[in-house]
This record gives C-alpha cells, structure tokens and sequence, in this order.
C-alpha cells in the first residue's frame, strides 16, 4: 500500500474503520507528556514515497497544535511523498473577524497554522459564520462533509414521527437540509444570548408537533445552555422529552452532564469527537473525500 493513516489516540477506533476504505495503511503514532508537560509524539518511520494522512479530531486545539506540527514534520522527515489532516471537527472557525478592538482574527491564522504542516484537509460539517465555503479560508485544497444524509437516514430508521427543531437560527442550515431529506417538518427557534451561560429561547408554535417526537439538532454543543433552555421550553409546552441529536459533541466541562440531568429522551452524535453519545459514524463520509484527497496529492514546494 503505498497509503498510511496515522492516527492520534482518541482517533484510532475511527481509523479503523476508515483504513480499509481508503486501502490504506494504518500506522504508527503515539503521543505522551514529560513531568515538564512538553509533548513527544512517535510515528511509523518507514514512510518513503508513502501518501500520509494524520487523523485528529481537534477538540482541544491549542493542545493538539504543536504535536499536529510534530507529527506532520517528523512523516516528511521520513520520506513522506505528501502528508493530509483528516479532522472530523475543525476548531477555530468562529473567530473569523475582529468584533473588539484589539482582537486576534483566530480562524485565518489558525489556517495560515495548518496550511504550514498539511497539504490537504478534509474535516466535517466545520462552524463557517460569514465564510460560505472553507476554500475562502483555507488555501490548500480543502473537503467538507455533510453529514446531514447520515443523520436524516438514522432518524427515519429510529424516530420515524419525529419533529426537528433547531435551537437558534444559525442551525436552520443544517435542520432544514436533514428535515428535507429525512421528510420530517422541522421549526427553527429564536434565542437572545445575555451572555456565554445565559440564553433565552422563543416559544415555537406546537401545532406541527402534535404528536410527534421533538428532535433538537444543532452542530455544535459546548456549554449546552441553547440545548438545555429549549428542553424547558417544549417540556413546558407539555410536549414529550425530546431527543438531542449534535453533529459535533464538544461538550466542554459538565455540559453533558447538564445535559442529561435537563431529562432529554436520548442525546446522540457522530463520533467527530469521541464520546459515550456516539451513535452515528462518519468512517465513510471520510473515507470517501480522503480517497479523493489521496488521488490528488502532490507535496506543496516548502522553503
């Protein structure tokens, strides 16, 4: 095989299912801390002419930078014809302007980052704001999936009377296009955010949800505060206990736990990020844009 995928540590469960797809190759790659905290990353070393694509989920960014650089650097060091990044969640994308004085514009220089160590990047559904298309960020050739046929396609085979509704405004993206392809009506709510712990969520109309089973889709959940007020709301309304569906479970602190205790009927995600909520997987999705990805490789000219 002249294909390798190296995966970070809490990427090796979905990198076994991609590898076989991708007829590639995985490898070896291990990651660890002195007592000083600095990171020491490993990796396969029989990597000449080889096509290499590290898999790494970037939950935790700032921490997964410099072993990213690592990794990358060390695979070219042992002959690596081209090395990718396949990140099923791509952080540092809401930052894309500068709200305050004085601020870092985040999301273009954590591109300029990437862009230094990979030649191409596939990721997941990523969080664009006011970039319509991640080619306007990223200047290496870029895949993004959509994992809205996945999602539509578990909702019909375990919810088939469900109702979707999108906690804000910014989800009407993504719950329209699955309500579409799933033929379930779908309601978008309106929220007021007094701050990153308090948001208020609209009353949606009931009357499409009658007697169905409310479904709250969002991409990404964090803090859980949107989740968690619009449980209130169509528990209030006296609607059943809604299933949470998330793209991307980021879930920072306690939020799962938050969560859980707010009494959804079932929270479910993608394994974007690894989590005891996984239940849809995105191996195929990834697998198909790597394996285009792969095809197209050519090393960039590095200084």
């Amino acid at each position: 095989m002249t294909r390798m995928l190296l995966p970070f540590p809490l990427q090796r469960r979905l990198t076994e299912a991609m590898a076989p797809m991708l007829a590639a190759r995985n490898g070896r790659l291990d990651w660890r801390h002195f007592p000083d905290g600095e990171s020491l990353v490993t990796i396969e070393e029989d990597l000449d002419g080889i096509d290499v694509a590290l898999v790494a989920s970037l939950r935790n960014p700032d921490e997964l930078a410099l072993p990213l650089r690592f990794a990358a650097a060390t695979a070219r060091e042992f002959g690596a014809r081209s090395v990718g990044l396949i990140a099923p969640y791509l952080a540092y994308m809401r930052q894309d302007k500068r709200f305050n004085p004085g601020e870092a514009v985040s999301a273009p220089l954590f591109a300029r980052f990437l862009e230094e160590s990979f030649d191409w990047l596939v990721t997941a559904d990523p969080h664009l704001h006011r970039n319509p298309e991640l080619s306007g960020l990223y200047r290496i050739p870029v895949r993004r999936v959509a994992t809205a046929p996945l999602i539509a396609d578990w909702l019909r085979d375990n919810l088939p009377n469900a109702i979707l509704i999108g906690p804000d405004s910014e989800s009407e993206q993504w719950v329209s296009d699955i309500a579409k392809r799933a033929g379930f009506p779908y309601q978008v709510l309106t929220k007021t955010r007094r701050g990153d712990r308090d948001v208020e969520v609209s009353l949606p109309s009931i009357d499409a949800a009658v007697s169905r089973t409310p479904v709250i889709v969002d991409d990404i959940v964090s803090s859980g505060r949107t989740s968690i007020e619009t449980l209130g709301h169509l528990r209030r309304l006296g609607l059943p206990p809604a299933v949470c569906v998330v793209i991307h479970p980021v879930f920072a602190q306690n939020a799962y736990e938050q969560l859980l205790a707010a009494g959804p009927a079932r929270v479910v995600s993608t394994d974007s990020i690894p989590h005891p909520s996984n239940a849809i997987s995105l191996a195929g999705l990834l697998a198909q844009a790597g394996i285009e990805m792969f095809k197209d490789a050519s090393p960039k000219e590095r200084s």
